[in-house]
């Protein structure tokens, strides 16, 4: 589908006097960041919006925002190269060093921190200019909207990962608006609450009209509530998935499997409420996951036209479907060659004889290792567990919490969830449910840290590739990126990790 991002269009000028002949340089910052011309006009608003929303398609090209959660996670596991399989192992360290060795910083939690406050500078800038623009009313009032949902979820992706983060609400325009500190995740929440509330205000309900790509009031609301899950909000978080899923502005998609089908994104987007959004005229610029799912050496015409064979999903996840469950569908563990043959397990990856291929992000016209795929970040199934968990945590698994799950049982083509259980038998059920519905969409590796659940469920998640695994109570967030602590003297590095 059509691209609505671009790159930044703000950049930095400094400006460094130095007197002639002298024997040493004398540096003096006059201006940081020009914008003397700039916030004038209607399509100035729209262009720093444009901006804003950038950072999107950084978090997804090299898809540090899937990669940070699920190279960690027990679902799948990636090929063993040094850069990537530090995660899979618990063996990074506070410089990234590995990936930094390899250039893939941008695929992994160092990416996610630079691109989410490259993100949030770009938000500042349109929530402080573009107020004073003269411009249409409604409109000038939603672009404002966006960029406060924006600020928000860059936020939301930042303290999901890393704890203890710092806040940014202001544009830098000096050095010394650039050196904050951090502040405490309770506060980042509260902050990342006040701006999706004052975002819901703002935006417009989701419509036939609204741009690909782009925000609405529900997104809003829907990201409030997942937000409030992790901060242990049960009641926020099950008012507001309530209030998205009553709105009747979304519903779940019929067949489960049409949600990653690449020619049929414009009947998927009635589910997929906020998506990086896959190029669809130029393709210029997709999504490696396509790369990373398929096939290593292009070998499988059908997951796209260059693919690289990085990532598998355990067999054990695999075997832990109900054969019965159609999203188990978008597994395999054969696939037809270029040469029309077929390959079977024994022989998808020379790491193991147990590869199980990944098939959400299949694109079969790809240019490149790129696909035009869509890349959910928030989908109406996701309401419906945040629902059935928030009001379990309440009230105990009532009919209502029953009636949620089993939407998402239902249309996977399951019966519903067996009656009676305990409280955390239920909860443990929705967790369960999540993985099953959300695996390779960057959710799993959250939702166990969120519950503090990696430390016993994670070691059971090995095959041959990763015998062991063993990650430590530290690892429940990633490290502060050593480099942005060396440029920020008031950055703190994370307890955990210092």
């Amino acid at each position: 589908m059509k691209r609505y991002f671009a790159k930044s269009i703000l950049t930095a000028s400094v400006v460094i006097c130095c007197a002639t002949g002298c024997q040493t340089l004398d540096e003096e910052v006059y201006s940081s960041v020009i914008t003397t011309n700039f916030y004038k006009s209607s399509q100035d608003a729209e262009a720093a919006l444009t901006a804003a929303y950038g950072s999107i398609n950084d978090l997804f090209d090299q898809a540090p925002l899937v990669f940070a959660s699920d190279f960690a996670g027990d679902q799948l596991w990636v090929k063993p190269v040094v850069g990537r399989n530090v995660f899979a192992l618990y063996s990074y360290d506070t410089d990234y060093s590995g990936p930094k060795s390899f250039g893939r910083t941008a695929e992994s939690p160092y990416g996610l921190w630079q691109f989410c406050y490259k993100g949030i500078e770009n938000a500042n800038w349109v929530i402080e200019k573009v107020p004073s623009i003269s411009m249409e009313a409604t409109r000038r009032d939603a672009i404002v909207g966006e960029a406060l949902f924006l600020r928000a979820l860059y936020h939301f992706m930042l303290t999901k990962s890393f704890g203890d983060v710092v806040i940014r609400l202001s544009p830098s325009k000096s050095e010394t608006d650039a050196l904050v500190g951090k502040s405490p995740k309770a506060e980042v929440y509260q902050q990342i609450f006040k701006d999706l509330n004052e975002a819901a205000a703002k935006l417009p309900s989701y419509s036939a009209t609204t741009v690909k790509g782009r925000t609405s009031k529900e997104v809003a609301i829907g990201f409030y509530a997942k937000a409030a899950l992790y901060a242990e909000d049960w009641t926020a978080a099950k008012t507001k998935a309530v209030e998205v899923i009553n709105s009747g502005k979304y519903k779940l998609v019929a067949d489960v499997l049409d949600i990653f089908n690449v020619e049929k994104e414009d009947l998927a987007r009635q589910e997929n409420m906020f998506a990086f959004e896959g190029d669809n005229s130029t393709r210029a610029r997709g999504t490696t996951l396509m790369g990373f799912c398929g096939p290593p050496n292009s070998s499988g015409r059908d997951y796209g036209n260059s693919t690289f064979g990085s990532i598998f999903a355990f067999q054990a996840f695999f075997d832990s479907f109900d054969p019965a469950d159609k999203r188990r569908q978008l597994m395999d563990t054969t696939y037809i060659s270029v040469a029309g043959k077929l390959v079977h397990q024994k022989d998808i990856t020379p790491y193991t004889p147990k590869g199980v291929l990944i098939k959400k992000y299949m694109d079969r016209n790809s240019v490149g290792a790129k696909g035009r795929n869509n890349v959910p970040m928030l989908r109406l199934a996701d309401l419906y567990l945040i629902a059935a968990e928030a009001e379990a945590r309440l009230n105990g698994p009532t009919p209502l919490a029953y009636q949620y799950i089993n939407a998402i049982r239902s249309r996977a083509g399951l019966a519903n969830l067996k009656a009676g259980l305990s409280k955390d038998d239920f909860i443990n059920a929705v967790l369960q449910e999540r993985s099953w519905e959300f695996f390779a969409e960057g959710d799993r590796w959250y939702d166990l840290t969120r519950t503090n659940q990696f430390l016993t469920i994670i070691p059971k998640a090995v095959n041959e590739v990763y015998p062991v695994r063993t990650p430590l109570a530290k690892h429940r967030y990633y490290p502060i990126p050593l480099d942005e602590i060396r440029a920020n003297p008031k950055l703190e590095q994370n307890p955990d990790w210092q």
